[in-house]
């Protein structure tokens, strides 16, 4: 019988996406994924943004020393951006972990798994560099409906609060080819949506050598029949060009949602953090994005309580927050990290006055959110179902999707057998802070491949874009996801 494992991820979209690559690896493998709680093999995908995380995995890791006590064949893994920064320090603090792999190799894990079991000692390799592109890699992907298309990796910024790119290393582009090849790969396998990852996808290009890359690239998903939504995350307000705009706004399958972190509304902030852009550059910025898609949401990063920040600093913040009109923000309290310029800063506020401060604008983008939220009520939406977006919808009987513009909207099915990768039309009928709900009948019901799919537990597996078509199998368990990199 094959051995079983069980993937847990932690961080952001690229780490979601990275645990999709090392599924498919391991059921390449001959793995299987787990179905019960007594796994053969553990793998951590780890994430270093968040001060937090060191102390997550570490506890994690010392919940399963008893398991792997009591199983001593079980294997556990740790890859990811805090085993890229932690290396062999991974196995000192924690002697039962088996394999140790970094953001550059996660090709490796089978092969050092082999190795780790049949040398009977753990096994730490990390790579300097990136050798191979994740995307050559097999990946069992999560939905049945909607994927993660990677255009990069790493990033060219040096911005003072971030280990990312120390981490991750200097961007690296996909050629366009290799992208559309996947985007067509899922769209056959009955995929409708798209999301384009990279650490800054608008700087996607400079590699080799054009400007209008990722507008050209977004042009082209335009023409892949049966794509029916194309999103991206994140741009940087420092690279971002009109051209991307028309592109958006002329390209009918991608979506009026721009997700642009702002960080911080204060200019000498945003030079301590090295962030090229200043506060009225990222409002002229939105103010070009509505004028050619005025249903846009727009959302956003902000990290509070930068070393050196004052209420006037915070102030400034504020005060974009109710010029941006955010659909909704991501709200982060600064932390610390070793080996960034800004953890040498002086200035480090206590903690109290972050909190407070956080507080405050929690509550200033839940009433605008809210106000936002309010005008959408009466308005036609069109919705692909999703699984899982709703903690109520037991209670409710209701089902929950993403509107074009990404706002989550939880709407009654009524009669009707809709399944997650359906298509459904519905009009609002009440706006929350954080979410739109839809509780009257539904004007469409577009049965979809993706709902056939889903409702039979299939997913796409793809093996790498030069190796085919992706095939439908049975699905990996889902990853949980907590956190999320503020860049």
């Amino acid at each position: 019988m094959s051995r079983t494992f069980q993937i847990r991820t932690f961080g952001c979209q690229m780490n979601v996406h990275d645990s999709e690559r090392l599924a498919g690896q391991l059921e390449a493998a001959g793995y299987r994924p787990a179905t019960d709680d007594a796994p053969d093999v553990v793998v951590f995908n780890t994430c270093a943004v968040r001060e937090n995380a060191d102390n997550k995995l570490y506890g994690t890791l010392g919940h399963l020393r008893p398991a792997k006590t009591a199983k001593p064949d079980m294997q556990i893994a740790v890859g990811g951006c805090l085993a890229q920064k932690d290396r062999g320090e991974i196995v000192k603090r924690a002697p039962w972990v088996d394999v140790v792999f970094g953001t550059h190799n996660i090709g490796s894990l089978p092969t050092l798994l082999e190795r780790a079991r049949h040398n009977t000692e753990a096994q730490v390799e990390i790579l300097e560099s990136l050798e191979t592109f994740p995307s050559t890699l097999p990946a069992r992907r999560d939905s049945a409906y909607s994927g993660w298309v990677s255009i990069s990796v790493g990033c060219n910024n040096t911005c003072t609060f971030c280990i990312v790119p120390s981490l991750r290393g200097k961007e690296r582009d996909r050629w366009p080819g290799e992208i559309l090849a996947e985007v067509e790969a899922l769209v056959a396998e009955g995929v409708l949506e798209v999301t384009l990852l990279g650490q800054n996808v608008n700087s996607y290009g400079v590699e080799f050598g054009e400007r209008d890359a990722f507008s050209k690239l977004l042009r082209s998903c335009g023409s892949v029949e049966g794509l029916e939504r194309v999103r991206f995350t994140s741009p940087h307000p420092a690279a971002f060009t009109d051209d991307v705009i028309d592109a958006m706004a002329e390209t009918p399958n991608v979506c009026p949602q721009l997700h642009m972190p702002l960080q911080s509304g204060s200019d000498r902030v945003l030079k301590e953090m090295r962030r090229s852009y200043r506060s009225t550059r990222f409002l002229s910025i939105l103010d070009k994005v509505r004028a050619a898609m005025p249903a846009a949401a727009i959302t956003t990063d902000i990290i509070v309580g930068f070393p050196g920040e004052t209420e006037e600093d915070f102030q400034a913040t504020l005060d974009v927050v109710r010029q941006a009109r955010f659909s909704s923000a991501f709200t982060f309290q600064y932390s610390k990290r070793p080996g960034t310029p800004a953890a040498e800063m002086p200035g480090q506020l206590a903690k109290e006055v972050v909190q407070e401060r956080y507080d405050r604008l929690v509550a200033l983008q839940n009433e605008v959110a809210w106000e936002e939220n309010k005008k959408l009520v009466g308005r036609k939406v069109e919705l692909l179902v999703a699984a899982g977006e709703g903690r109520k919808d037991a209670e409710t009987l209701r089902m929950s999707g993403r509107a074009r513009d990404g706002r989550l909207v939880h709407f009654t099915p009524g009669e009707q057998h809709v399944r997650p990768g359906d298509v459904v039309e519905t009009v609002i009928t009440y706006g929350a802070p954080h979410h739109l709900v839809a509780d009257g009948e539904l004007l469409s019901h577009r049965r979809t491949r993706a709902g056939d799919n889903a409702e039979a537990g299939l997913r796409p597996k793809t093996n790498g874009v030069s190796l085919g078509l992706p095939s439908i199998g049975a699905p990996a368990p889902l990853p949980a996801v907590t956190g999320g990199c503020a860049l």
